[in-house]
């Protein structure tokens, strides 16, 4: 029987695979495209929430990004592989020199495979990480706002916020540190300056504190320039820290607060609808504010001054100054009305005096 058993993958030719066959299939599927498939320290991006539909973010996020990205850096550029580079056909004795020739032969074929946008696995629900080669996210994404800002043009339904990422790095503070001395710098080193905010949020990581990391990068920041001020109301930079179970995502960005919080879906809305003033207006407000308080001095002023003259139209007719005439007036009056009584009380007794008189007769 066990001899039969033996011979039966033999005569079919099928031979059961192990287990770690499966899994080196499944990695080398997952590793084809060139780059990594998760977030991970070391990569440029766009963070991109969106309301628990990923697959349909991820395809307006594509949408979006090509039209942007075409516009400011021409349209993506692929490269044959009948184009490769090609080394000389003539054998190298060096080996050093080969080894490098190999090298480079591998990072052209994996740049082939790469895209200017790539969806990574961020490791947060209704979150993606686009990572992007050879453009600046920063200033793609605030191109993006803008436009919509100005045209007031809606053109995604799921995409929330899109946050540009500058740089990733462990989450943990003594790496942040020391990350954030040298990607800070282009915005806040002497003599550069300017006010700022620090915006902080963290998914699926409990070992950071809040408190902690916001005042290690305000520290930072003054420590860089000693001009940098804090500025919550209108800022001009704001460090946008987001931290994703153990990768730390760090970006400057311009216009926080005028964007709506690159907000996509509140950055459409008029000064109305949307649930935060535009800055550049705040000064002409304040100035027809007070114009408006003065004005509303001035005629609260005129009604209690009229409010005063009736008052005291209404009560001097009633106001009656003793020794007066009309005191006196009064009294005469008032005088007569009781001598009039009078009179009538004394006709009615004797009147009754005589009916009394011709009853005794």
């Amino acid at each position: 029987m066990a001899s039969a058993a033996e011979q039966l993958p033999q005569a079919g030719g099928v031979k059961r695979r192990g287990k770690a066959q499966y899994v080196q299939a499944k990695r080398a599927r997952r590793g084809g495209g060139g780059g990594p498939r998760q977030l991970e320290p070391g990569l440029q991006g766009i963070l991109i929430t969106c309301n628990m539909n990923e697959r349909k973010c991820v395809e307006e996020a594509y949408s979006l990004l090509n039209e942007y990205g075409d516009d400011l850096y021409g349209p993506e550029k692929f490269i044959d592989k009948d184009k490769q580079p090609s080394g000389s056909e003539e054998e190298e004795d060096d080996a050093e020199a080969a080894l490098k020739k190999e090298v480079s032969e591998i990072q052209a074929s994996t740049e082939l495979r790469l895209r200017r946008f790539q969806s990574l696995e961020s490791g947060a629900n209704n979150v993606v990480f686009i990572r992007t080669l050879g453009i600046e996210p920063e200033k793609l994404v605030h191109h993006i706002l803008k436009d919509m800002y100005t045209t007031k043009k809606k053109k995604t339904r799921v995409i929330l916020r899109m946050l540009p990422i500058s740089g990733t790095c462990k989450a943990f503070l003594e790496d942040m540190k020391k990350y954030a001395e040298t990607f800070l710098e282009p915005w806040f080193k002497a003599p550069n300056k300017g006010t700022f905010q620090i915006i902080y949020k963290a998914r699926n990581n409990s070992h950071m504190s809040r408190e902690e990391v916001i005042k290690e990068l305000a520290g930072i920041v003054g420590c860089l320039n000693p001009e940098n001020k804090v500025d919550l109301s209108n800022p001009q930079y704001t460090i946008v820290v987001e931290i994703i179970k153990a990768v730390c995502c760090l970006s400057v960005v311009k216009d926080y607060m005028l964007f709506r919080k690159y907000n996509l879906q509140e950055v459409v809305k008029t000064n109305k609808e949307g649930s935060q003033p535009n800055p550049g207006h705040d000064a002409q407000a304040r100035n027809g504010n007070k114009a408006k308080l003065e004005f509303g001095d001035t005629e609260k002023e005129n009604l209690k001054s009229k409010k005063s003259d009736s008052a005291e139209e209404k009560i001097n007719p009633k106001v009656i100054v003793e020794g007066s005439k009309e005191e006196e007036s009064l009294g005469e009056s008032e005088k007569g009305a009781k001598s009039e009584n009078g009179s009538q009380v004394m006709e009615g007794s004797k009147s009754n005096e005589s009916d009394l008189v011709l009853e005794k007769n």
